[in-house]
C-alpha cells in the first residue's frame, strides 16, 4: 500500500484547522492523513484529535525552527493566523514569513494559505470615507493578511490562496447572536444596507480546504474564495425567526455607528462590513456558490446551518 500523503494543519485545535483534520481523518479511503501542529500536544483539543488518529506533533508559528521541524516530511500544509488573539497585524505578518520560510525550508509540496483582501487596494488610504486605523490600515485584519501573500510567492512557495468569509458562528461566540431590543424583541444588528453578506460555516472551511488540497497540483497558484451562502440582513432575521421559532429583526445601522459601538475590535469591524456593503461585486464574485460547492458537495447553506446550531445560539 502507498504510503499517505501527510498534511500538516496549523491551528489544528482551532475552527478552521480542526475543521481541516476532521475532514481529513474523516475519508481514511483517501490517500492523505492529518498532522495537526499545535503548540501544547497534551491539550485537551490536541488529545481529542489524536484520538481521532490525527498524528499530534509541537509546532509555534512564532518559532521558525519549531515549526520547519513540524513541517518536516509534510506533503502539504494548511496555514492561518490569529488576529484575534492579538489584535496586531505586524505580528500576522511576522508570522505569516515564518510560515513561508519554514514550508520553503521543510520542501512542502502544496501549502494552503488561508488569508484575505487588502481591501487598500480598494479603498486608499487617503479615502476619509472609512477611517484609517493603527495608521496605515483600513480593515486591519484583512490589510496584514492580503499584504502577507508575497512571502509566499517570493519565496516561490507552491501555494493556493484561500479567502474565507464570515463565519456564522459569530452569532454564537463572537457577541453577534440576536439581542433583545427594548420592547422585547430580538434584533441582529449589521451595516450592511440591504447588500448581502458572504458567510459560512467554520467546520464547512475545513472540508473546502480539503476538497482544494485533494485537487492537488492545478490548484497551486490560484486563489479560491469559498462561502456558503450569499445572505442579507433581513434574510438572516427571517430564517433565523423561522427556526428559533420566535421574532427576530434586522436592525440597519451605520458604519460609524457600529464602529461606536465600543467593545474590541469595534472599529476593525465596522470598516470590515463597510468593505462589504460598498464592494459587493468583487467579494461575493470571489466567493461564488457553486465552486464552493464543488470543492465541499456537503456544504451547508445558512438556513441548514441556524437548523443545526440553533440551541447554541444565545437569545439574550
Amino acid at each position: 500500500m502507498a504510503q499517505k500523503k501527510v498534511i500538516a494543519v496549523v491551528g489544528a485545535t482551532g475552527a478552521q484547522g480542526g475543521g481541516l483534520v476532521r475532514a481529513i481523518l474523516a475519508d481514511p479511503a483517501s490517500g492523505f492523513t492529518a498532522r495537526a501542529i499545535v503548540r501544547d500536544p497534551q491539550s485537551d483539543r490536541a488529545r481529542a484529535l489524536a484520538a481521532l488518529g490525527a498524528e499530534v506533533v509541537a509546532g509555534d508559528i512564532d518559532d521558525e525552527a519549531s515549526l520547519t521541524r513540524a513541517l518536516h516530511g509534510a506533503w502539504g500544509a494548511y496555514f492561518v493566523t490569529f488576529f484575534w488573539a492579538h489584535f496586531s497585524p505586524e505580528k500576522e505578518g511576522a508570522e505569516a514569513a515564518i510560515m513561508a520560510r519554514a514550508a520553503k525550508a521543510a520542501n512542502v509540496h502544496h501549502v494552503i494559505w488561508s488569508t484575505l483582501e487588502d481591501t487598500r487596494l480598494l479603498v486608499p488610504l487617503v479615502d476619509s470615507g472609512m477611517p484609517t486605523l493603527m495608521g496605515k490600515y483600513k480593515v486591519p485584519h484583512f490589510d496584514a493578511k492580503g499584504e502577507s501573500n508575497h512571502f509566499f510567492t517570493d519565496l516561490g512557495v507552491p501555494t493556493t490562496f484561500l479567502l474565507t468569509s464570515f463565519y456564522w458562528e459569530n452569532l454564537i461566540y463572537f457577541g453577534m447572536n440576536p439581542k433583545p431590543g427594548p420592547d422585547g424583541v430580538l434584533g441582529i444588528t449589521l451595516p450592511m444596507g440591504t447588500t448581502k453578506l458572504a458567510g459560512i460555516a467554520s467546520e464547512d472551511i475545513g472540508a473546502c480546504t480539503y476538497g482544494i488540497f485533494k485537487r492537488g497540483d492545478p490548484m497551486i497558484g490560484k486563489t479560491v474564495g469559498i462561502a456558503g451562502d450569499h445572505t442579507s440582513g433581513a434574510d438572516m432575521a427571517a430564517t433565523l425567526t423561522k427556526a428559533l421559532g420566535r421574532e427576530v429583526r434586522y436592525n440597519e445601522v451605520s458604519p460609524e455607528a457600529y464602529r461606536g459601538f465600543g467593545f474590541p475590535g469595534a472599529e476593525d469591524l465596522g470598516n470590515m462590513f463597510q468593505y462589504y456593503r460598498d464592494f459587493p461585486g468583487p467579494f461575493l464574485g470571489a466567493r461564488k456558490l457553486d465552486e464552493s460547492r464543488a470543492l465541499n458537495p456537503q456544504l451547508q447553506d445558512f438556513a441548514t446551518w441556524v437548523t443545526r446550531n440553533k440551541e447554541k445560539i444565545p437569545l439574550a
